[in-house]
């Protein structure tokens, strides 16, 4: 019998890894040339109206009138805009729209606190950076300025924006909260994405080293005894920048996702509807609550405008998944999200070319598989949207 060979484990997947990320780099140079940013597709009269929360009528109107941006008109008189224009017609909305029309520009004045979401779940799998990205673009399409910071090492989040962390070598919010010298303010490391109202935070690698520093400097200094201030510090920066702040949280209860946590204003919890999900959901909440409860004891800030559990990757023709979402819809009640966000092929074949349902072209999906799928994301992020307002007293 002939023996397997030995190899030098770091080296072998230190090659794996290297080869990997050359290959996903070429292909999304392919994909994205030639400087390898994303672009983002123009949006139907229709997609425009039901994000702007008027009628299709209407916009038709403005364009024959001559009034509002100038859109593409193709063939069978279809028009089509851009997501800047998307912007502008708002702001004419905004400005000549009936005095008792309700105001296009949803952005928060005054007393308006930033709102700082969460998206958490101890389990891989929940559908937790899909929903963040999903979250992120439809609060931008619909007006508001909105900043994604992608807190997973793994940077699936900064992934589907066109960011390849060990390509691009960008900065991750491990340099706005390190405890060191060479700490930089957020707003340097602030990117811009193909959405105009959207920027982002990408992660690296990088990260997992606040897991390893706040224990130690909370054995030898104050900020790391109060580490659990540090996001929330950082984002007072941009208080008048933003809107609304989503945080893609790692699949762990470590310092980042406490340090999260401490600066939200509300939390997202995403989750399977299977019983082991919910099984590893339930220690989740345990550990999450005693730590919390801990914190508060030296100073920690944990209120929040809201909480909500979104059902994930559901079928509704799973009889045990239903039964499922009964059970927990009996404990949890109020707080879980009325819809759930139905398991698509449309999702997952738009993330084989790290795109979005709000950035695939329809045309390319089976239609009807498309639609449900998008009414269906559209469905939870309103609600989510009107959770939002409902917070700065919004009627």
């Amino acid at each position: 019998m002939v023996s397997l060979p030995s190899f030098e484990f770091d080296d072998k997947i230190l090659a794996q890894g290297a080869e990997i990320s050359r290959k996903l780099d070429q292909l999304r140079q392919e994909k994205f040339p030639p400087d390898a940013k994303k672009t983002l597709r123009r949006f139907a009269m229709a997609e425009v109206a039901h994000y702007l929360g008027v009628s299709p009528n209407n916009l038709k109107r403005l364009h024959l009138e001559g009034k509002g941006p100038e859109p593409l008109v193709v063939s069978g008189g279809r028009r089509f805009y851009d997501a800047k224009q998307m912007i502008e017609l708002r702001h004419y909305l905004d400005k000549n729209g009936r005095s008792d029309a309700k105001k296009y520009v949803p952005q928060r004045k005054g007393s308006e606190k930033l709102q700082v979401i969460a998206v958490v779940n101890f389990k891989g799998g929940s559908g937790k950076t899909t929903t963040t990205a999903h979250l992120g673009q439809h609060l931008a399409l619909t007006g508001h300025r909105v900043l994604a910071v992608d807190l997973d090492p793994q940077a699936s989040l900064s992934a589907l924006h066109g960011f390849q962390p060990e390509i691009d070598q960008n900065s991750s919010l491990y340099d706005a909260l390190r405890y060191d010298d060479e700490r930089k303010p957020i707003r340097d490391i602030i990117l811009p994405t193909n959405f105009p109202l959207l920027d982002i935070v990408p992660a690296n690698l990088e990260l997992q080293e606040y897991e390893y520093d706040t224990p130690l400097a909370m054995q030898t200094s104050q900020e790391g005894k109060r580490f659990f201030t540090r996001l929330g510090t950082s984002l007072a920066e941009v208080d008048d920048t933003y809107d609304v702040v989503i945080i893609d949280c790692p699949p762990q209860l470590g310092y980042l996702t406490l340090t999260a946590l401490t600066a939200a204003t509300s939390v997202l919890i995403t989750v399977h509807p299977q019983m082991l999900d919910l099984m590893s959901m339930s220690q989740f909440l345990l550990m999450l609550g005693n730590i919390t409860r801990t914190i508060k004891k030296v100073g920690a800030n944990v209120n929040m405008d809201w909480l909500r559990y979104l059902i994930t990757r559901y079928e509704p023709m799973d009889i045990p998944q239903a039964q499922m979402l009964g059970f927990m819809q009996s404990i949890l009640a109020e707080e879980i999200l009325k819809s759930p966000m139905v398991k698509s092929t449309a999702i997952s074949d738009a993330g084989l070319t790290k795109q979005t349902l709000y950035e695939v072209e329809r045309a390319n999906f089976n239609r009807d598989t498309y639609d449900r799928a998008i009414e269906c994301m559209d469905a939870v992020n309103f609600e989510i949207q009107a959770l939002i307002h409902q917070a700065w007293g919004r009627q």
